[in-house]
């Protein structure tokens, strides 16, 4: 038992566990604005050019057992989905530049240092001594 809660212990003190974490709280809070986005601003928007449908009111109620759907929730859903992916693609697109570009610039090899005073007058010996075993 002893192992298990180490090996526990182990997997929720890593740095990706924490990181996943941090990522699910605020992508809870970037879903509550996107959210609040949809409903407050582009759903009045969209209810108004088509004619002051409110899409969250849609609903087909059966005439037998008075059950009701209520597909305007669901394309309310929808619209948030779509609004939520394409933030996040975008998002996670220029993360991806970001760190390409990043990479790049370690990539790139730093110019070799200009030699010293000191090397260059050893290197002038040795070409003397070099002329002169000829």
């Amino acid at each position: 038992m002893g192992k298990f809660i180490q090996d526990f212990k182990a997997f929720a003190l890593k740095g990706n566990v924490i990181d996943m974490a941090v990522g699910v709280i605020i992508g809870g809070a970037f879903g509550k604005i996107v959210s609040s986005l949809v409903d407050d601003i582009l759903m009045p928007v969209i209810g108004l050019a088509t004619g002051g449908i409110d899409f969250k009111n849609l609903s087909y109620v059966m005439t037998e057992g008075g059950a009701t759907i209520n597909y305007g929730m669901f394309l309310q859903n929808i619209v948030d989905f779509l609004i939520i992916a394409f933030s996040i693609f975008v998002a996670l697109r220029y993360t991806m530049k970001l760190m390409h570009k990043e990479a790049k610039e370690e990539a790139a090899p730093a110019p070799a240092p200009e030699p010293t005073a000191e090397e260059k007058l050893l290197t002038e010996i040795r070409d003397l001594l070099k002329e002169q075993k000829k």
